[in-house]
């Protein structure tokens, strides 16, 4: 008989697993968007607009999946994405998805604001492990944070840009979040709904923002914990600051524009994440994959091009490579399985994107992933595209 797990045909099959096995307030903090989240939806829904041109009669009996970044090749060409307080999602879902990607040899993006301490992270993940950093409006804070990932051994450091404001989460809003949790009688009445992810929770300990402990301590609600993270008065000036401070690669996330891209190349940068936060920051923002095009054509040779925001098939992973990506991050795909299942659900989600990877690459007739390109597009797609 199989198990349920493996009766998830897909990464949305993982979701709604996911959504029976968690209270609302704590699903809602991972899978909600900002405002009425048609940017969150539009991200999937525009990957799914774009087509490729299978071509027949190649031998595509070998499939080689792997990439490489910053000089080390990957079995695939994703990573996992930062996500901040997923341990409320699932509990331990930090560590879970760290030792995943060592053990399938894909990057792990540690979140400064995860509920997990980068020091053990960097542990998890083994050499695979890259850190995001959100700038404290406190450059002791943000000296703390970048001193203690160099001492943990981290090399590659993303800056997320895209946060100059607090994102508008109406799901956050109605279910009263607030960090740490507050154990209101609606909270209580969830918890008692899904008895597996409390008595778990229970075992786990209280999520909060592990890196921020000290700064956080006297922060009560979730809306004072992003303000705390959030720095509207973060410049280029700051930017080349921090490129100098930091002697590893440097990635900025959260790119929507050309100019800021160039303008990213020309402060040396290694590398950027096209992204917006997911549909959680901004709600009348562009999708990742329609700016992407114009992008990757304006720092072409220059830096590295990553994207994210939307993966939800593997296929998408050829999307993004046709578009001009050279690599890609998946952030709720992978876990929304730890909440289907825990590590067996992790493990889960990411033999889907796997499978649907080789199957796709086969499909377009190209068997290596490093050789998908633009000519595989079916038409060419509008930088401006909605």
């Amino acid at each position: 008989m199989a198990r349920p797990l493996d009766r998830a045909a897909c990464i949305d099959d993982l979701r709604v697993m996911a959504r029976q096995r968690i209270p609302r307030f704590a699903f809602d903090l991972v899978d909600g968007g900002a405002e009425s989240e048609r940017n969150m939806r539009r991200n999937v829904e525009a990957f799914e607009d774009i087509e490729l041109t299978p071509r027949y009669m190649v031998d595509v009996s070998q499939i080689d999946t792997r990439a490489t970044l910053f000089g080390q090749t990957y079995n695939a060409p994703f990573g996992m994405a930062p996500i901040g307080m997923l341990n409320a999602f699932w509990p331990g879902a930090d560590l879970i998805l760290a030792r995943l990607c060592k053990r399938e040899n894909i990057p792990y993006v540690a979140s400064s604001a995860a509920s997990t301490t980068l020091e053990a992270l960097a542990e998890a993940a083994d050499g695979n492990g890259m850190f995001q950093l959100y700038v404290s409006g406190d450059d002791s804070v943000t000296e703390g944070l970048i001193s203690r990932a160099e001492a943990a051994g981290y090399t590659t450091m993303f800056i997320t840009a895209d946060v100059p404001a607090a994102g508008k989460r109406d799901r956050d809003i109605r279910n009263q979040l607030a960090v740490p949790f507050r154990f209101t009688p609606e909270v209580i009445a969830q918890c008692a709904m899904h008895p597996r992810w409390a008595l778990t929770s229970l075992r786990c300990g209280t999520p909060n923002v592990a890196n921020y402990a000290d700064l956080l301590q006297s922060a009560t609600s979730y809306a004072k914990v992003q303000k705390t993270l959030i720095t509207p008065g973060f410049t280029w000036d700051d930017l080349r600051k921090l490129r100098n401070r930091w002697k590893g690669k440097l990635l900025v996330k959260g790119i929507l524009h050309p100019e800021d891209a160039k303008r990213c190349a020309e402060l040396g940068c290694d590398g950027i994440v096209v992204s917006n936060h997911g549909g959680r920051q901004v709600a009348f923002g562009p999708s990742t994959v329609a700016v992407l095009p114009g992008i990757a054509e304006a720092v072409s040779g220059k830096m590295t091009v990553i994207v994210d925001s939307g993966i939800r098939r593997g296929a998408d992973l050829l999307r993004a490579r046709a578009l001009g990506a050279d690599f890609a991050l998946a952030g709720r795909a992978l876990a929304f399985g730890v909440g289907a299942g825990g590590a067996a659900g992790a493990a889960r989600a990411m033999d889907i994107l796997k499978l649907e990877l080789v199957r796709a690459l086969g499909q377009l007739g190209v068997p290596a992933m490093a050789d998908v390109g633009p000519e595989h597009l079916v038409t060419a797609v509008s930088r401006n595209r909605p």
